[in-house]
Order: C-alpha cells, then sequence, then structure tokens
C-alpha cells in the first residue's frame, strides 16, 4: 500500500511534537530517571488523593493514593500503555487482524485510544479528505459523520442499502465510473475513502452479511481504497456467530477500525480507540498531539482496572447481559410497530444496534410530522433527512432509538405515529 497517496497535504506536513515525545519517554522510563524536560506539574499539588468506584456487583475499583497521581498525570498520546496492550490483545482475539505480524511499512496493526469513536472518526477524514475528493459512504449514513466531512469540501456519493447494508452491485455501479488504475492518477479524482456502519447501522439498524463484506472487500481492493469501518454497535449484535469483521480480512492493511466503549460501559468516560495500519494510525497520533494532546488519563485507568479486574472472558460476559436487555428492548419496539403500524408504515428488524428505521406510508416528508405532531405530543423522534447526504432532500422515514424508553412508552410512540 502507498499510503502517502491518501493523506492531505495538511497530514502529511505534521511533525512529532519534541514536547510529547519527551513525555512519552518519560512515562516509559524508570522513575530513577530525573526529567527537567516536560512542563508536567507536581501531582502533590492536586486536590484529588483516592477514588473508589462501586460496580453494579458491589465490588469496587480503588484508585489510591500513588495510582491518582498517574491518573490525573499527563501520560502518552496513544494512551496508557496498559489500556492499549489489553485493547491489543481484545481485538487478536476477536478479529484476529491478518496485519499484526506485518512491518509497520506494510501496514502493521497499530492501535490508539481517543476520546471517543467520533473523536477518532473526525481526525481520520481530516487525514485522508481533501477539498474536491470523492467520499463514499452509507446512504443514508449517521448526521455526525456527515457534520464532519462536509466542511472538508468533499463529494459525498451515498451508496445505496438495504437491510444488509451497502449493497455490493451498487457501489460496483458508482466506481464503473474510474478504472481501477485511476487510482494512481490525481487527475482523475477516484474515490479513495469507503466509510460504513456494518453492524446496527445509524440511523438504519442495517447489517452488513460477511458474503457482502468480503465482496466489498474484494472490491475496495480493485480500485486501491481505504475502509472506515466505524463499528460502535459492534458489541450490540443480537445474533451470534457475530459476522467477521472487514479488520479481520485485511490482508492489505487498507482498514481503520473505530471501537467505542460509549454503548458498553459508559458514553461519559470517551473512550474509543482507533485499529489500522500504523503509518496512518501514527499520523492520527500526531494530530492529538497538537489537539487533544491525550484521552483523559482517569478515565482510560479506570476502564483499564475494571476490564483487568474482568479479564476478557469477564468482559464479554458483560456484554452478554447488555446484548440481553437491548435485544428486549428491540422485541417491544418491533411489538408496538407491529400492534400500531401495520400496514401504515414499513420496517425490518435490526440485528443489532438500537435503532429502527420507520419508513410512514404516505407521508413524503416526516420533517413536518415530527416538528408539529410528535413535539405537541412530548415525542422526540429524528425525522429521515437528517441521514442524507444533502439534507434539504425530504425523506419518508423517521429514526426511532429504543435503548431509553419502556415499552409502554414505545407504545404510546407508535400509536401517536398512527
Amino acid at each position: 500500500m502507498n499510503y502517502a497517496r491518501f493523506l492531505t497535504a495538511v497530514s502529511a506536513a505534521r511533525q512529532p511534537s519534541p514536547i510529547r515525545a519527551m513525555t512519552d519517554l518519560l512515562m516509559r522510563s524508570p522513575p530513577t530517571v530525573i526529567s527537567l524536560a516536560g512542563g508536567i506539574p507536581n501531582p502533590d499539588t492536586f486536590p484529588f488523593k483516592a477514588a473508589s468506584i462501586t460496580l453494579n456487583d458491589g465490588t469496587a475499583i480503588e484508585i489510591g493514593d500513588g495510582l491518582m497521581k498517574k491518573a490525573l498525570q499527563y501520560n502518552s498520546t496513544s494512551g496508557i500503555p496498559e489500556l492499549v496492550s489489553w485493547l491489543k490483545d481484545l481485538q487478536k482475539k476477536l478479529h484476529n487482524p491478518p496485519t499484526l505480524d506485518y512491518s509497520p511499512e506494510k501496514g502493521q496493526m497499530e492501535l490508539c485510544v481517543t476520546t471517543g469513536s467520533q473523536e477518532g472518526l473526525s481526525k481520520v477524514f481530516e487525514m485522508l479528505v481533501n477539498p474536491g475528493d470523492n467520499v463514499l459512504l452509507d446512504a443514508p449514513t449517521y448526521s455526525g459523520t456527515l457534520a464532519a466531512v462536509k466542511p472538508l469540501g468533499c463529494n459525498l456519493i451515498g451508496v445505496p442499502t438495504d437491510q444488509h447494508g451497502i449493497i455490493p452491485t451498487a457501489l460496483k455501479d458508482i466506481l464503473s465510473r474510474w478504472r481501477p488504475e485511476d487510482a494512481t492518477n490525481p487527475e482523475k479524482n477516484s474515490p479513495k475513502v469507503l466509510y460504513t456502519i456494518p453492524n446496527g447501522g445509524n440511523p438504519t439498524g442495517a447489517s452488513l452479511t460477511e458474503e457482502r463484506k468480503i465482496e466489498i472487500y474484494q472490491i475496495a481492493r480493485k480500485y486501491d481504497l481505504i475502509i472506515v469501518e466505524d463499528d460502535p454497535y459492534y458489541f450490540l449484535q443480537f445474533n451470534k456467530p457475530w459476522a467477521p469483521s472487514f479488520l479481520s480480512m485485511d490482508v492489505d492493511g487498507r482498514v481503520i477500525r473505530a471501537d467505542s466503549m460509549s454503548k458498553i460501559l459508559s458514553s461519559g468516560i470517551r473512550i474509543g480507540f482507533l485499529s489500522g495500519p500504523k503509518p496512518l494510525i501514527d499520523r492520527i497520533i500526531l494530530h492529538m498531539q497538537v489537539s487533544t494532546l491525550q484521552t483523559s488519563t482517569f478515565t482510560q485507568i479506570m476502564t483499564y482496572q475494571l476490564l483487568q479486574k474482568w479479564g476478557v472472558e469477564g468482559f464479554l460476559k458483560h456484554i452478554d447481559r447488555v446484548i440481553d436487555f437491548y435485544k428486549s428492548q428491540r422485541d417491544a419496539m418491533l411489538a408496538s410497530a407491529d400492534k400500531w403500524l401495520t400496514g401504515l408504515a414499513e420496517w425490518h428488524s435490526p440485528s443489532a444496534g438500537m435503532f429502527l428505521w420507520i419508513k410512514i406510508k404516505g407521508v413524503p416528508d416526516t420533517h413536518q410530522m415530527i416538528m408539529q405532531k410528535a413535539i405537541s405530543n412530548q415525542v422526540l423522534l429524528v425525522p429521515g433527512s437528517a441521514f442524507n447526504t444533502n439534507s434539504s432532500e425530504p425523506s419518508s422515514y423517521v429514526r426511532a432509538s429504543f435503548s431509553l424508553s419502556s415499552p409502554e412508552q414505545m407504545d404510546l410512540v407508535s400509536k401517536m405515529l398512527q
């Protein structure tokens, strides 16, 4: 892979921060090292002493005086080493990326912790997308992604989807405007990036099948695309075995995968992580060095202490409990839709995530219906137009989230939509 051709001029121009490099070096040095380098505050001046965090099972995570000093201090930009190591082991167990043992220049898998997956994704786009570039993405797609990409001045090309995600034949049809050899000719402006949410897609709830992923990956190889695999609902897949990820089939080092702890541990701790080829992850880290500096050391240590306490098997048992909850919520939402909306609307049963994508028959644009009827009944839904590449285009869809509401509340909402 020629990674240089994917980088924007800004990303290619980034240089390591000498101060952050010293910080990383200090954090990996023995305590006998005397540092007069970084402007690191003395933790003895911090007002926080210790913390005890009680878990649902009644046990606690203890952050004593010594660990608290570390938790409140600067640390490595890529993440505290212990957490990065734990997450790499998790990726190996769940995805076993072929690139794990590659050399760095060949796309060896690297990982960095980000302040939620949203930070990581926004930096991925700023690394890869130039003004005027053609970017491929699910249609419809997550509004947060649209908000991150549109200001970059690129051309968004929506790839048609159904309940099983991107339709490979539609992707082929779009890319047939270019020849595979155009990828190396900047004047042809062939797409370089394909963004997709493979499981429980936001807003549609769609999940790509293994067969489609294999076909899409082969298309990406043919046209030399970077696949941005945004998978925040990976751990909310209701049926096992889970479909293999793009990362698990990445023999070229062309997949950047975004994972998140927001849906399974806490959205407020802001822990996400990017996995992908080292030459690209290193560029992300350089961007972080001059922006966020790092994800909160405290929340990283809190997360690591929990994961270390559980182990991978304990973590996956927790995931099973989370899945059981959201599956029950989904079933309640589907029961309400069947009861009140049969014949009036269309939907499919999502196999992952927390969203039901509902097409209201006879309503060409749901925006006005939501702004008037729904809000006047103290109900909040998101109109489908919010997820179009062109938000001014009308949509007959609404996105209903079943994450928070009780079955009784879902029933009231479904009845209101009649």
